[in-house]
Order: C-alpha cells, then sequence, then structure tokens
C-alpha cells in the first residue's frame, strides 16, 4: 500500500501545480477572486484529504501489526507521519513554484521599494523645504502651489496620509486624485490627510470608476455616480476639478453626456470647474478641441523638456484663453537613475527638471508622484527657482542618453503599423512603472487589465520598430515588459 499512497502524493502535488499554482498566481496578480473557477480546487481538495486518509490507513496498518520488529514498525509510523507533513508541505510547495518570479517583485520591490527618482546623497540645505511661489491657476482664480500631488499609478499606492498633511503643512494645496488610482486607495488616503485642511486645498478627481475610464455615450446618471463616489471616498461635499481622464478621443472629450452631467454636478455644488488631462498620442488634436470649445478651465498635460516644439504652442494658447495648465510627466520617464553619467548630474536631474517646467510662465503648476518625507524636502526645494545653465545641461544630457529608450507619450506613430492593434505607449508606461517607479505591483495590475498583451510581439516582424521616428526597439521593450509584467 506504501507504493500506493506514494503515487497519490505525487498525484496530489501535480495537481497543486496545475491548479493551485495559477489560482495562486491570479489572487497576487489582483483578480477577482469571484470569477475564478472553484471546481478545480475541489477536485485538488479530494486528491488532498484522499492522500492523507491513505497515509493514515496506511500508517494504522503498520502500528497494529503483530511481529518482533517492534521498533522497526514504530519508525515506519513515524515515517508515515513525517510523509504527511512532508506530502502536504510538498503539495503547497508545488503551488508557491509556479509563483516564484513574486519573491523578487513582492517581498524586495514591493514591500521594501527604494524610491528610484530620489536622489541618493541627500543635502542637508533641503531640510524642511516649504512651497516658495504660487501662480494662479487660469480662469479658476485659485493661487495653487507650483510643485504640488500627484497621485498617480507611479506611486504604486506608497502615499501616506501623514506625508501628504506634512506636504500641505508646507504649503502645498494642490491634489490631483482619481477613483482608479491605486484602486481607490489615492482618493481614501487624500481623504484622511485632509481632515481639518480641506479649505485650504484644491481638490481635482476624475470622471471614472474605479475600474477605468468612462466612455462616450455614457449616461449622465453614470457620470455623476462616478463623482458621487469620489465624493464619498474622498469625505468632502465638492471637488474644486473634475477632469475627463486620460483622453485620447475628441470625441469622448465633447460627449454631450459628460457635459450635462458636469453642468448638473456644478448647480449641486459638487464641483466647480471643468478640466482634461491627457498624455496620448492623440494629445494635441484634444487639447486644441478643449480650448477652442471654451468649455474647460484647466488642461493636464504631459510636458516636460524636449517635448515636442507645438506642445509649447498649445501651452501658451491655453494660457492665452485663460485656461490654467497643469504640467504632469515632468520627468520624461524618471530613467536618470540607470544611466552612464555622472552622481552629480543624476542627482541634480528632478530639480532641474521641475525648473525648466516652471520657467514656462504659461503653467500653472505641475504634480509629482511622492510617498516620503525626503522626497518633499528634494521636490520643493526647486519651488519658486529658474534654471540655470547648468540645469539645462544636465537636461540636454538626458535626453541624449535616453533618446532610443524614451516613448513619448504624445507621439503614437508606431499604432498604426501594428496588426495586433497593442496599445504600445501603455505597455512600455507599465514597464517604467515597475523598473524606474518601483510600483511592481501596480504595473502588473494594469498590464493585467490589457486587452491585448504583448506576448503577440512574440512571432511579430515588428513593423512598428521602423515606423518609430527615434529608432526605438519597441519589440525588444515589448517582449520584455511581456516577461516582467505577467505571472505566468
Amino acid at each position: 500500500m506504501g507504493k500506493l499512497v506514494f503515487a497519490a502524493w505525487v498525484a496530489t502535488m501535480l495537481l497543486s501545480w496545475a491548479v493551485l499554482g495559477p489560482f495562486l498566481g491570479y489572487l497576487i496578480e489582483g483578480y477577482d477572486s469571484s470569477q475564478l473557477g472553484k471546481v478545480p480546487l475541489a477536485l485538488l481538495l479530494v486528491f488532498v484529504l484522499g492522500s492523507v486518509g491513505g497515509t493514515i490507513v496506511w500508517a494504522r496498518r503498520l502500528r497494529n501489526r503483530q511481529t518482533d520488529a517492534t521498533a522497526s514498525a514504530q519508525r515506519r509510523v513515524l515515517l508515515g507521519s513525517l510523509g504527511t507533513a512532508g506530502g502536504l508541505a510538498a503539495t503547497l510547495g508545488a503551488a508557491i513554484a509556479p509563483n516564484s518570479r513574486w519573491y523578487s517583485t513582492t517581498v524586495k520591490n514591493i514591500f521594501l521599494p527604494q524610491p528610484p527618482y530620489k536622489a541618493d546623497r541627500y543635502e542637508t540645505d533641503w531640510a524642511g523645504t516649504r512651497i516658495a511661489a504660487y501662480r494662479r491657476l487660469g480662469r479658476t482664480e485659485a493661487m495653487v502651489s507650483d510643485i504640488s500631488i500627484g497621485t498617480g499609478s507611479s506611486s504604486g499606492g506608497r502615499m501616506t496620509p501623514a506625508v501628504a498633511r506634512e506636504a500641505i503643512e508646507r504649503g502645498m494645496n494642490y491634489f490631483d486624485t482619481a477613483p482608479d488610482y491605486s484602486e481607490t486607495g489615492s482618493e481614501t488616503v487624500l481623504a484622511e490627510a485632509m481632515k481639518g485642511y480641506r479649505d485650504q486645498i484644491f481638490l481635482a478627481t476624475k470622471f471614472c470608476t474605479t475600474s477605468g475610464h468612462l466612455g462616450p455615450g455614457t449616461s449622465v446618471a453614470d457620470y455623476m455616480a462616478a463623482v458621487d463616489g469620489s465624493l464619498q471616498r474622498l469625505q468632502t461635499d465638492y471637488v474644486d476639478l473634475v477632469h475627463i481622464h486620460s483622453c485620447n478621443t475628441v470625441e469622448r472629450l465633447l460627449d454631450e453626456n459628460v457635459h450635462e452631467a458636469f453642468d448638473r454636478l456644478r448647480d449641486q455644488g459638487k464641483v466647480r470647474f471643468l478640466g482634461v488631462s491627457t498624455h496620448t498620442p492623440d494629445l494635441e488634436p484634444v487639447a486644441r478641441a478643449a480650448i477652442e470649445s471654451d468649455r474647460f478651465d484647466v488642461l493636464m498635460l504631459a510636458y516636460h523638456h524636449g517635448a515636442w516644439p507645438s506642445l509649447q504652442a498649445i501651452v501658451d494658447q491655453a494660457a492665452e484663453n485663460d485656461i490654467g495648465v497643469v504640467a504632469m510627466k515632468t520627468l520624461r520617464g524618471g530613467l536618470h537613475q540607470g544611466l552612464d553619467w555622472s552622481r552629480a548630474e543624476s542627482e541634480s536631474f528632478t530639480q532641474a527638471s521641475f525648473k525648466w517646467v516652471l520657467a514656462n510662465p504659461s503653467v500653472s503648476c505641475l504634480v509629482i508622484s511622492l510617498w516620503e518625507q525626503a522626497q518633499l524636502d528634494e521636490f520643493f526645494y526647486a519651488s519658486g527657482q529658474t534654471p540655470t545653465d547648468r540645469d539645462v545641461a544636465v537636461l540636454d544630457r538626458y535626453a541624449e542618453l535616453t533618446q532610443a529608450v524614451h516613448c513619448r507619450p504624445h507621439c503614437g506613430i508606431c499604432l498604426d503599423s501594428c496588426p495586433e492593434n497593442l496599445a504600445i505607449a501603455d505597455v512600455l508606461r507599465h514597464k517604467n512603472y515597475f523598473e524606474s517607479f518601483g510600483a511592481q505591483k501596480e504595473a502588473m495590475r494594469l498590464y493585467a487589465k490589457l486587452e491585448t498583451k504583448a506576448d503577440v510581439c512574440l512571432s511579430c516582424s515588428a513593423p512598428c520598430q521602423s515606423a518609430c521616428p527615434y529608432e526605438i526597439p519597441i519589440a525588444e521593450h515589448t517582449r520584455a515588459a511581456d516577461r516582467l509584467l505577467r505571472l505566468t
């Protein structure tokens, strides 16, 4: 019978590897457990119980044998007990093995991440720095801190109420959030941070749900319900600004229902101003349509040193129409820690980037994700400052070193050449969150939500690469992203 019990445990371990392993992987990746099938797990449980039961029966038979070899029988009983424990451990190990990559991701990089765009060397002059300058946010008439807090995916849900509250106490007065940032974690953190400070904060959120954006044709009621959900999580009666989130089409920008929803919400006192955020391939037509419509009070645009030339004209046009401009993606990918340049260049890059963006008087403020007090010290030190020749030299050097790896958020030239309709920019952005911003779990969660994954690139001839004007090895990056961001 011993051979039969051993065979049962082997079958149980194989089934655990094939069934429980993927199930654990889905849970770690963030799938809704209610959507995962339970029948294979029930079958595995039957195998486990059968193997344990078989081992117990085998051990009892050994114990009840009437032989002179009592000591030998006792040893075999002990081995049977150890076999049961060993079988259970092996069964669990078989389930864990397919997810072994989570060791380096979760333990080393999620629970104990090292912020990659915080300077390695802390300067004592930064200690306790405060916001030094405020700017008018267009027709809203609000005076907002030139360096403000965004809580997007690159923060990976690491923002805490204590850090956000300290930012307020140091003069920061603009928060940008959204229902789908860190699975609503961003809004709930800010709700805690703003207690006692709400009247000091200009608060911006987005027209979206906790699962993602709302498309054109969404009902007025659903648009309004999305904002009501944000108000509940933010524990406030109103938000100052609501954006149409990450907008890439004029159709979604000008959807009659979203504008009717905004008008109703404004009449109810739940929102004050309307904006649009865009860092997508069609940023330019969307931004120009927003300006020309005269419906929008604020534009939030991807804007950084080296951005394509026509963006400057868009920023200036918005300012001329008294539309506030909030700059995001100001670190141009945040790739500076891994470059082949001097430590001094790396450490000055962040502040140089901020100063360059704020040198444009048409920009009302910039938003940056952060999660540590040391980042407050470093980032706020750039408030109110202007770029020096050395700063510009650092930014030029960064542009040179990242020419072949930085996917421009406004470009999208390669997309039409992809036969699989892969969201190339999103794939590379999620890869960047993982590698350069320490937001590994968030990057994997976002990648899992993509309808088409980059495994389609494995057998593709990569026409996207010849279409890229910057000669980025797109297929190399997308294939690497698929290996990095999926569990199986």
